[in-house]
C-alpha cells in the first residue's frame, strides 16, 4: 500500500520535528485551540468555496450575499478559546470582510471557466509513497491551460522567486498531470487576499522531475529520523499548548505542596 504524505505534513516536519512526531508517529497530538489567523483564513476559504460552487451551479452571487455568508459563518463558528495574540476580534472580522470585498470587485463577473472547487487529489510519487492534497480551485482557461488557484490570507507577500520555488502548488501540478494527462499545460496562481494581489508561476517538466526526487528524498529523511527537536518558535500552536500544560502542571504542584503544609 502506498503511504500518503501531504504538503502540510512535510512542512510540519521541516518546521518542528517534535510536533511531527507527536502528530504522525506517537499519535498524541492534542486538540489545540486555533489562532485567530487560522480561523480567519479558514472562513475566507469557505466563503470563496461557496461563491464558486454557486457560480458553477449557474447562479449569480451578489457581493452582499458573499459578505453575509462570511458573517454568518463567523458568528456560528467563533468560540472563546480561539487564541488571539494581538488586536481585537472585530479587527479580524473586518479584515475578512475586506478580503472578500476586494476579491469580488477584482474578479467579477467570474467567467474564468472554473471546473473544480476544493478538489481532492491523490497521486503516487513512486511505488511506496504518494501525495494527497486539496486544490482550492481549478480553471480551464480559454488557451487550454489548467490553472491551479490558491488563496493566501497571511500578511506576508511572497516574492516571485519564492513562488517559483514553491512546493505546494507544484505538487498539485504533478497531481493534475495524473488526472488530466501528462502533456497538459498548467499555470500556478496565488491570490494574496491581504494585499489584493494575484501572482503566477509555472514549472517545466525538468523542474517537476526534480521536485518529485526532492520530495522522495525528504520522505526518506523523515523515515530515517531518530531525533525530534522542537523548533522553539514562540507563537506556534504546538508550543503555545505545551506552555499551557507546563503552567497547569506548576499550578497543580504548587497547590499540592500547599495542601500538604496545612
Amino acid at each position: 500500500m502506498v503511504e500518503l504524505y501531504s504538503h502540510s505534513r512535510l512542512c510540519l516536519y521541516e518546521n518542528c520535528p517534535e510536533a511531527y512526531k507527536a502528530k504522525y508517529i506517537d499519535r498524541v497530538f492534542p486538540d489545540i485551540p486555533r489562532s485567530i489567523q487560522l480561523f480567519l483564513g479558514s472562513l475566507a476559504h469557505e466563503s470563496l468555496e461557496w461563491l464558486y460552487k454557486e457560480i458553477k451551479g449557474g447562479r449569480s452571487v451578489e457581493l452582499d450575499e458573499l459578505v453575509k455568508h462570511f458573517a454568518n459563518n463567523w458568528h456560528a463558528q467563533f468560540s472563546p478559546d480561539i487564541r488571539i495574540n494581538s488586536g481585537e476580534v472585530g479587527d479580524y472580522f473586518n479584515k475578512g470582510v475586506k478580503f472578500l470585498v476586494d476579491y469580488y470587485q477584482r474578479n467579477k463577473p467570474f467567467n474564468e471557466n472554473t471546473i473544480e472547487v476544493e478538489r481532492k487529489i491523490i497521486f503516487s510519487l513512486d511505488e511506496d509513497y504518494g501525495i494527497m492534497g486539496y486544490v482550492d480551485r481549478i480553471v480551464l482557461n480559454k488557451d487550454g491551460e489548467y490553472e491551479v488557484h490558491d488563496y493566501k490570507t497571511n500578511e506576508m507577500m511572497k516574492t516571485q522567486e519564492e513562488l517559483d520555488a514553491d512546493r505546494q502548488l507544484a505538487l498539485y501540478h504533478l497531481g493534475l498531470r495524473e488526472i488530466f494527462g501528462k502533456d497538459i499545460n498548467v499555470k500556478l496562481v496565488w491570490h494574496f487576499l491581504a494585499h489584493n494581489r494575484r501572482m503566477e508561476s509555472a514549472r517545466t517538466p525538468e523542474e517537476l522531475g526534480k521536485l518529485r526526487a526532492e520530495t522522495l528524498d525528504l520522505i526518506e529523511k523523515i523515515r530515517n529520523t531518530t531525533e525530534w527537536p522542537a523548533c522553539g518558535k514562540q507563537w506556534c500552536d504546538w508550543c503555545a499548548w505545551k506552555k499551557s500544560q507546563e503552567l497547569d502542571k506548576k499550578v497543580f504542584t504548587r497547590k499540592g505542596n500547599l495542601s500538604s503544609w496545612s
